[in-house]
């Protein structure tokens, strides 16, 4: 059996995703028997569905965590719901996409819920030393559409398998590189070490297939 973790490749102006190195770092480990499949998505809105579905089909994994970078955040945060609404804001997909108030699904339901154990994840995390939350939104851009489609094309398939979405701050290396002049008095965005990382989205897995 196996378990997948997908990543996201850079976007907008950051040049690195930590979640696309989580993905990879991951890759070939074995979390409670299983086996992680890790894979990397594009930030294209309309792509995001056809990636995933593509690599369930391949893998039949046991339990599906997609990641994602929120920079800004300061702990892994696992999302409890997605929502049916696409919105670039102010940051279009690597294709140069910038939907709008645009539903994912036409016909879908407004929102669904995430299928791993949201809350017992994060009690696990804290529990290992892991700065984790739950977090209520996931946003309108690629992340929650990755959570959102996943979770419909498995309600309308009747499969049962457990999937859900983690938020990843940036690592101390990206903010560092992106902070403004932080010798003259300008900020630096919250991080957390890549290995804290790698430990949380693990600690997901294990707390979801255990």
């Amino acid at each position: 059996m196996t378990l997948l973790c997908t990543g996201y490749e850079p976007f907008g102006e950051h040049n690195a995703n930590p979640s696309a190195q989580v993905a990879r770092e991951l890759d070939g480990e074995t979390v409670a028997g299983h086996e992680i499949v890790g894979e990397v998505l594009p930030v294209e809105f309309d792509r995001v569905d056809d990636e995933l579905a593509g690599l369930v089909a391949e893998h039949d994994p046991a339990a599906v965590v997609a990641t994602g970078l929120a920079a800004g955040r300061t702990t892994v945060s696992v999302e409890r719901v997605g929502v049916n609404l696409n919105d670039a804001v102010t940051v279009p997909d690597n294709v140069d996409a910038s939907p709008h108030a645009t539903a994912i699904t036409a016909d879908g339901a407004d929102a669904h819920f995430a299928t791993v154990p949201v809350v017992e994840a994060v009690e696990a995390m804290l529990d290992a030393g892991v700065p984790a939350r739950v977090s209520n939104s996931a946003g309108t851009h690629c992340c929650n559409h990755a959570l959102y489609s996943l979770l419909d094309q498995f309600e309308r398939s009747g499969r049962d398998t457990p999937a859900g979405f983690v938020h990843l701050p940036l690592t101390p290396e990206q903010a560092i590189d992106e902070a403004e002049a932080p010798e003259r008095g300008g900020g630096v965005t919250a991080s957390l070490p890549l290995s804290l990382q790698i430990d949380g989205v693990r600690t997901v897995f294990e707390t979801t297939v255990e």
